[in-house]
């Protein structure tokens, strides 16, 4: 992609009949960074520099468009499939443990998140995450969109990041996504007690031709998992935690709960009592049974 990048850049300079000393005035950069990027070599193009190649060559965002998938060739191989896979995918299927999944951060929470990064180098470096982390959101409201199904552990809801005005924006950001007919917002409560995936978040990615890959997290690494075996374990795993989690309805107040800062006052009714509300909700939605309770996920089949 870089590669491509460059040519772009070297045609769209040619077309313009400039000289690469001409363009690094215009971008306010030396004449060798402007070979370097033609010729893919040196490091890549930062986000700024991206956007203003696009003002100098007349380019109509298109080098903006690229620029992420330039930034994406400096994370590894199993990362970037990973990338891949996600926007492929017809179905998405996550659990979180400590911060709300990136699909729907809000841009402040999600600067507030990335900036704890090790890794972050700049302020600039951060901007560069956050609007590669807001473009890849776009997927949500396109004609592809998948069906995402989301379980969030309580202690994402009573984490404020980046301050109360940005939890409450986040907040209110994950009550719109719930009321969405593609998404499905479950909390899974502190009294659940221990389970299998308390070190980490879990995502599952349903792919168009059924296949399933599966990619876990913690503070400081990731695994991708392509064997189907160990994927159907995960997706078990995954199964049970929906299913021990809140109905969605009363997950959503929750959350609201939550946001409206009446922490005390949250009432969080007992498993067999969410047993009970949970059938009342299936019975009343036409008896449609799936764990955890909403809609069914492509490329499953119901379980007999």
């Amino acid at each position: 992609m870089a590669a491509l990048f460059g040519a772009r850049v070297r045609r769209l300079r040619t077309a313009a009949g400039l000289t690469q000393a001409q363009l690094g005035d215009l971008t306010h950069v030396v004449s060798t960074r402007i070979t370097q990027i033609e010729r893919a070599s040196g490091a890549k193009p930062t986000l700024e520099l991206a956007r203003a190649l696009d003002a100098a060559l007349g380019a109509d965002d298109l080098l903006v468009e690229l620029w992420p998938y330039v930034y994406r060739e400096a994370f590894p191989d199993w990362s970037r499939r990973f990338m891949d896979y996600a926007e492929r995918a017809v179905a998405v299927r996550e659990y979180a443990a400590h911060v709300v999944p990136g699909l729907l951060q809000t841009e402040a929470y999600a600067r507030a998140v990335l900036s704890v990064g090790r890794t972050l180098g700049s302020k600039e470096q951060l901007e560069e995450r956050v609007t590669a982390r807001m473009a890849r959101q776009e997927r949500l409201s396109g004609p592809d969109r998948p069906e995402l199904w989301v379980v969030l552990d309580e202690a994402v809801l009573r984490r404020p990041v980046g301050g109360r005005a940005v939890m409450r924006e986040q907040l209110e950001r994950l009550l719109d996504a719930g009321a969405e007919s593609h998404v499905t917002v479950q909390v899974l409560p502190f009294d659940q007690g221990e389970h299998d995936v308390m070190g980490g978040s879990l995502t599952l990615l349903t792919l168009p031709d059924g296949s399933e890959v599966a990619y876990t997290e913690g503070a400081h690494h990731g695994r991708l998992i392509e064997d189907q075996g160990e994927v159907r374990s995960f997706a078990l795993t995954y199964d049970r935690l929906r299913a021990a989690a809140l109905p969605p309805l009363m997950s959503l107040g929750m959350i609201r709960s939550v946001m409206e800062d009446n922490h005390r006052g949250a009432n969080v009714p007992s498993r067999s009592e969410r047993r009970r509300l949970a059938q009342e909700q299936l019975q009343q939605s036409g008896g449609r049974q799936l764990r955890g309770g909403g809609r069914p996920v492509p490329g499953r089949r119901p379980r007999p």
